[in-house]
């Protein structure tokens, strides 16, 4: 990896306290876009919901079907061999292409993790015992409305499941790195209980996720968006916000967190790869400066064999322990500091600049809508706190900002009383999200169809507005698109972006590098601001796309901003 030193500037841009921004005379769109509405539910890839999508006549699409991956039925099509899962032949040490030593006779039985209403972490007895190696239609087993598990999406392990752009190794690093294993991760000789959850899908071409497939009929679809971030949900979430990664602080500047928090995915002695310190109650943080830290010089190393010259040389400033999977915001919802140290797993308040104060001080109106807050306070089972990002930011949560953080009641009243903002972010609650486990496809879909229905009501309303449908990350789920490297922290698999709009191209299908930080591009663009800071991704360039490989930019790295969804 190339500059593993420097950065001092951003460095100190990134400890000092953040700035005061003076509002300015509101902004006004530059498109007929005067409200923007991002939806975002919860670990679902775009071959999980898209992989048998047939897109209307004009248009082409890069999923399972249309690789030959998948026939129509979910049955292995003729180029099955294409998703083949492998078995690597690790050499001692956290390798991101480690060497292959075969692949699986058939798969393993799916785990049901977590689900709501099976056994837990145990095998799932709707499936066979052993399923081609191939992705596998989630329906021919179990009913759609039916609970299923949670595969793993962690970060080092999402470096190791794409295996170099290959996406052959998600079941092997499932069955292998450790998660899964409960609060009894220190115990290798335990099951990991995952099975090949990872390679299911819904199958569109025999009636699942028929409302998503009717949006991305009738408007326009994203086949080449991407979650920013490798891993889960709460760097993926920050990403939306930011642009960026949090990092660990100590009275604004930063600092080392607790050894126990540090992420080591060198497998344990005697071990293929059963990571040294892993999981939600252990290790999160990496240094990926230095390359004398666990896992990091393997990544760093891939960095620095790319064909092209990654964003920020890495964008990794020294003396920085990166967050790079979940753990709890700094503050409570109503403001409170949480406490900090080793036995507590919460990121310290984080000064970097987000997208609510750029928004503010360009007097562009915003809200932040998260299921689970009420009138009365947090429903703690709907509430997702690491999906509502903007928990982390000490600007937001010790000043007037905070107000813009409001429940989906306050949605509903915003819509029915023409005062919805220009941006708005809604976040599902939990049992309404998508996420494996404990909730499902359909479950989300109702929730996108009340809310759509809602806006469309208003004639006025939707005549200006542009809903975009989108997951926060692939859940850890199989895909087989195209992922374009941007820095250390990802990109990772491709999810669905929908745009649902009366300015959105009907039936169509865009092949043009996105991923959450093209959001943030397209409000820049649309009310005439300024990227977020010097690290945040929205400085990098649109792509240049070619017929020749529509999938991937020839200026790497570059990302856009989702305009080309739209016809003005």
């Amino acid at each position: 990896m190339r500059g593993w030193g420097g950065y001092a500037v951003g460095a100190a841009l990134l400890g000092a306290a953040g700035p005061v921004y003076a509002q300015q005379a509101p902004a006004r769109p530059t498109t007929p876009i005067e409200h923007l509405i991002v939806v975002v539910g919860e670990n679902l890839s775009f071959d999980h919901l898209f992989a048998t999508f047939r897109p209307p006549a004009g248009q082409s699409v890069a999923n399972l079907l249309a690789k030959g991956i998948v026939r129509e039925d979910g049955s292995p099509g003729p180029q099955a061999a294409l998703a083949v899962q492998h078995l690597a032949a690790p050499r001692g040490r956290y390798e991101v292409t480690p060497p292959i030593g075969g692949s699986f006779a058939a798969l393993p039985q799916p785990g049901t993790t977590y689900a709501r209403g099976l056994p837990k972490e145990t095998v799932d007895r709707r499936f066979p015992t052993a399923m081609p190696n191939a992705p596998f239609q989630i329906t021919r087993h179990a009913d759609y409305l039916a609970f299923v598990g949670d595969p793993v999406h962690r970060f080092f392990q999402m470096w190791q499941q794409v295996d170099g752009g290959r996406q052959d190794l998600f079941v092997w690093v499932d069955l292998t790195s450790g998660e899964g294993a409960g609060q009894r991760h220190a115990d290798p000789g335990l099951s990991t209980n995952q099975g090949a959850v990872a390679m299911g899908f819904y199958n569109m071409a025999a009636g699942d996720a028929p409302y998503l497939r009717e949006l991305a009929r009738r408007y326009a679809l994203a086949d080449n968006y991407h979650q920013p971030i490798m891993g889960g949900t709460g760097a993926n979430y920050f990403a939306l916000a930011t642009g960026y990664v949090a990092s660990y602080l100590a009275d604004g500047r930063p600092t080392s967190p607790p050894a126990t928090q540090i992420e080591n995915p060198e497998p344990r002695p005697g071990t293929p790869n059963w990571y040294t310190q892993s999981g939600y109650a252990s290790g999160s943080y990496t240094a990926c400066a230095d390359p004398r830290q666990p896992g990091v010089k393997a990544i760093g190393d891939y960095l620095a064999a790319l064909p092209y010259r990654s964003f920020n040389d890495g964008n990794c400033l020294p003396g920085h322990y990166y967050l790079v999977n979940n753990y709890h915001p700094g503050y409570a919802p109503d403001g409170t500091p949480k406490p900090l140290g080793p036995g507590e797993f919460t990121l310290p308040p984080q000064r970097q600049k987000t997208i609510a104060e750029a928004l503010s001080a360009s007097g562009v109106s915003w809200k932040w809508y998260s299921g689970g807050r009420t009138e009365d306070g947090i429903d703690a089972d709907q509430y997702c706190d690491i999906c509502d990002a903007l928990t982390h930011s000490t600007a937001v949560m010790t000043g007037p900002l905070r107000r813009n953080l409001v429940g989906l009641g306050a949605l509903d009243r915003d819509i029915a009383g023409g005062t919805l903002p220009a941006v708005s972010f809604v976040v599902p609650p939990n049992s309404e999200s998508g996420h494996p486990a404990y909730s499902t496809v359909p479950l989300y879909e109702s929730f996108l169809r009340r809310l759509i229905g809602k806006v469309q009501a208003d004639p006025a309303l939707w005549a200006k507005t542009a809903i975009l449908v989108t997951t926060d990350e692939g859940g850890g789920y199989y895909d087989s698109g195209y992922i374009q490297i941007l820095d250390f922290f990802g990109d990772g698999t491709r999810i669905a972006m929908i745009a649902v709009s009366p300015f959105a191209k009907k039936g169509h299908v865009e092949h043009t590098y996105y991923d959450h930080v093209s959001i943030l591009k397209f409000i820049e663009r649309n009310w005439r601001m300024s990227p977020l800071s010097p690290q945040s991704r929205d400085n990098l360039p649109n792509p240049v796309m070619s017929a020749a490989d529509p999938y991937v930019p020839q200026n790497r790295p570059a990302i856009g901003d989702l305009m080309e969804l739209f016809q003005f």
